[in-house]
């Protein structure tokens, strides 16, 4: 089975790639494509693939324009670092997902189900259309502002004024560049659909924005550790399948 990898983070990539011989000794990787430009040039010549694995959010753009530009017979396997909300279009649609960082039992689930259906495979253009414009849609909007709960008051806080969000003993609470701390009434998915691109997910604990971020350092097992540029007393750490995604990120 031929596979093509669109991803343009390296160490992902090659993750992918030898998880993927790994579990199917079968697979070939035909070749890894680090932009939508590259997938389109090398897809409209070699169009022969078996089986595509392609992240979403490339470095010249979403990767659902490739689909959009050219007519592509091999079912697409789309891999995100976003959460579950930004899913709905796949499953509207039929289309596999691998949900970042993914490990061998969901490489391998995806693999056992592209045999299953490997004969019901069609292609059909409108959904790249719809998938297109869902992503677009989503991470262009956030919200100005959020709710937030100090004693009986309940307060507008500007999300440009968010440094740091985390859970503290099952409460969610965020800490501004100025050093404020409130409650909020979200759990930390929600935020993390509400705040929008400016702001990481580092951790199930922890999101943070940006402007935050001081400085990244090695830490054990390819994980980085992020150092902030305001007091917090936890550490922020991120794991080394994320890493490479934070990275992309923080450059913005």
């Amino acid at each position: 089975m031929k596979v093509v990898i669109i991803e343009d983070e390296p160490l992902m990539a090659e993750d992918l790639a030898e998880t993927l011989v790994q579990l199917d000794p079968s697979i070939t990787i035909a070749v890894i494509l680090p932009s939508v430009q590259n997938a389109i040039a090398y897809l409209k010549q070699h169009n022969t693939a078996d089986l595509i694995f392609s992240d979403i959010q490339l470095g010249d753009g979403l990767s659902f324009e490739i689909f959009k530009e050219i007519s592509v017979s091999a079912p697409v396997v789309f891999c995100t670092a976003y959460d579950e909300y930004a899913l709905d279009a796949f499953k509207a649609n039929g289309i596999d997902y691998v949900l970042k960082p993914f490990t061998d039992t969901t490489i391998q689930s995806t693999l056992n189900k592209y045999k299953q259906l490997q004969q019901k495979f069609t292609k059909e253009e409108s959904r790249y259309q719809h998938l297109l414009e869902h992503f677009e849609s989503k991470f262009s909007h956030s919200r100005g502002s959020i709710l937030v709960y100090q004693r009986d008051k309940i307060i507008p806080l500007a999300v440009s004024d968010v440094a740091v969000c985390y859970v503290d003993n099952q409460i969610t609470k965020v800490i501004c560049f100025d050093q404020r701390t409130f409650v909020v009434n979200h759990t930390m998915d929600e935020l993390e659909r509400l705040l929008g691109a400016q702001f990481f997910r580092a951790n199930r604990q922890q999101i943070i924005n940006r402007k935050a971020v001081k400085e990244a350092s090695q830490f054990f097992g390819r994980k980085l550790h992020i150092a902030l540029n305001i007091p917090f007393q936890e550490d922020v750490i991120v794991s080394k399948a994320k890493s490479p995604v934070f990275l992309n990120w923080l450059v913005g």
